[in-house]
């Protein structure tokens, strides 16, 4: 709470700002950072109020009373920052763990941070509360696309996938940014600096307003040959109400920060800060499949009961996950673990997780929809990961390079039939014993920003993927799925920021497959141009 001169000040200013509105200097909390009023240059009618003496008095008194204002807010806001509250009373909120990673250039649920083109949206705070948020739309041809589904949280199949059966030109959800709508909180606890804090937030497609709901667009496409299919996909978000976010902690900067709840895994964490394109779902595969984040499948990118616990000690950053699990039921548990140092511009990570039971949910064949429709068929395994990232940011560009290595073995403990998945899902085909030879999958990328301005930002990124022959015949050709294969993509996007909130974006990808990783695909190239707006709160 602001102490009683603080208050006294505060009063004094808002007095002030009353009797004299729009005090040069002010610049809107929703103009860009480069919007700002010249001070140094004199108004039009200067030289007629030069002419006549008690308006120079009038302005002199006017000036000096400015000054006065601004001193005092100065003032207010130096002891509102050792009090730890905003200049409105309410307590500051800090970076939760699973938004800003424990010495991180500050990226937050995957929006780019520190190499982008300015200061980002001033948050909507009061009284220790947030609203936050992202809405982004746009158009978008695919050479080789699927129709436009309102459940799937990519909405289109920008990148290259084995139902990608037509070109289209359709309205898309997405393209550089996730759309999202949440709410946080933080509130001092009286004791050290330790404050209390929790986060709810929810991802929805805004083309359709519906929630993200990956499992119920596998559903759709049940019986359903490719060359028939809609857009779809395995998800984290299954039509939960927060399925991004629910958690609740402690958070102190001396003793660090747990939490404990639905949270992002440690390497969507890492993704977040190395991945060049972050969380855009038409221009970068990483963002787009979620399997680089899950430590192998996209399912355990977030993660239900799980407890997290972040701590940073000058450049070094440390943080460390567990997801209590049971035998036989989803989940049945994960941990992670990621080391770091930033120092001068420079950033490296590195991180590993082990997750058991991991599912990739699919589509029901004819014959499997025939006998238990409205359900799923899995995929189960038993993944472990690594993965080096780093970026150097040297203004104006920041340079990123990563990479990730998952390796697939069959489960310990196998899932039965009838298994409920996550969002409720039930799995009636239950496979686990596809990786009796182990998969390995390797993902590798570089990429750059480059603020222009400080409005324009240009981004640019190439991703390349490879899985080792897990078929006893060690086959390498497109003969089988778990054949030798690669995967490549590329994509470039321009950015402009309009406002703080609101940007324009066009931007452009090509994947190409080959081998296994195309095995079933009714294509092997497909390229991507899309435009959009974006509006962040």
């Amino acid at each position: 709470m602001i102490d009683s001169t603080a208050s006294r000040l505060l009063l004094a200013a808002l007095v002030g700002a009353c009797i004299l509105t729009g005090y040069p200097g002010q610049s809107l909390a929703d103009d860009p950072p480069d919007k700002k009023e010249d001070t140094s240059t004199p108004k039009a009618d200067a030289p007629d109020q030069k002419a006549d003496a008690p308006d120079q008095k009038a302005d002199a008194s006017d000036q000096a009373l400015r000054d006065q204002v601004r001193a005092l807010q100065q003032r207010v806001d130096e002891l509102s920052k050792k009090s730890g509250t905003d200049s409105s009373g309410g307590p500051q909120e800090p970076k939760p763990a699973a938004d800003k990673p424990a010495g991180s250039s500050g990226a937050a649920s995957g929006d780019s941070g520190e190499g982008g083109p300015a200061v980002g949206p001033p948050p909507l705070t009061w009284k220790g509360f947030t609203v936050s948020g992202v809405i982004d739309v746009g158009i978008a041809h695919l050479t080789h696309g699927a129709p436009i589904s309102n459940t799937y949280g990519t909405s289109l199949p920008y990148v290259l996938a084995a139902y990608s059966n037509r070109p289209i030109t359709s309205i898309a959800d997405n393209g550089l940014s996730t759309s999202r709508l949440g709410i946080s909180g933080a509130e001092p606890l009286g004791v050290l600096d330790l404050k209390g804090i929790f986060k709810l937030e929810t991802g929805f497609l805004p083309t359709s307003g519906r929630l993200s709901d990956g499992q119920k667009s596998l559903i759709d496409n049940n019986g359903v040959p490719n060359d028939k299919k809609i857009s779809s996909g395995d998800s984290s978000r299954a039509g939960q109400p927060f399925q991004n976010a629910a958690y609740i902690g402690v958070s102190s900067k001396k003793l660090g920060t747990l939490t404990f709840g639905r949270q992002l895994s440690l390497m969507g964490e890492s993704l977040a800060k190395y991945d060049p394109q972050p969380a855009s779902l038409a221009f970068s595969p990483i963002a787009f499949s979620g399997t680089a984040g899950g430590f192998g499948d996209t399912e355990d990118k977030n993660q239900d009961d799980s407890l997290k616990y972040a701590l940073a000690v000058g450049p070094v950053h440390l943080m460390l996950m567990y997801q209590f699990g049971k035998k036989g039921y989803e989940p049945v548990g994960a941990y992670e673990a990621m080391l770091g140092v930033s120092f001068a511009g420079l950033s490296v990570d590195a991180t590993y997780g082990f997750v058991r039971d991991a599912i990739f949910a699919s589509s029901l064949t004819a014959a499997q929809n025939a006998t238990a429709p409205g359900t799923l068929q899995g995929r189960i395994s038993d993944n472990t990961g690594y993965s080096l990232m780093g970026s150097y940011h040297l203004r104006p560009f920041k340079i990123f390079a990563g990479y990730e290595y998952m390796r697939f073995a069959n489960p310990k403990d196998p899932l039965p039939n009838g298994t409920v998945n996550i969002g409720g899902y039930v799995l009636s085909f239950v496979n686990n014993t596809t990786f009796t030879i182990h998969r390995h999958l390797e993902y590798s990328w570089i990429g750059a920003i480059f603020s222009a301005t400080p409005r324009i930002e240009l981004t640019a990124g190439y991703y390349h993927f490879q899985q080792n022959s897990y078929n006893p015949n060690g086959c390498t050709d497109n003969s089988a799925g778990n054949c030798a294969g690669t995967l490549d993509f590329g994509s470039f996007v321009a950015d402009y920021r309009l406002t703080r909130r609101f940007d324009t974006y066009a931007g452009v990808n090509y994947t190409t497959a080959a081998n296994g990783m195309a095995s079933g695909f009714l294509y092997t190239n497909n390229m991507t141009t899309m435009a959009g707006i974006k509006f962040a709160f």
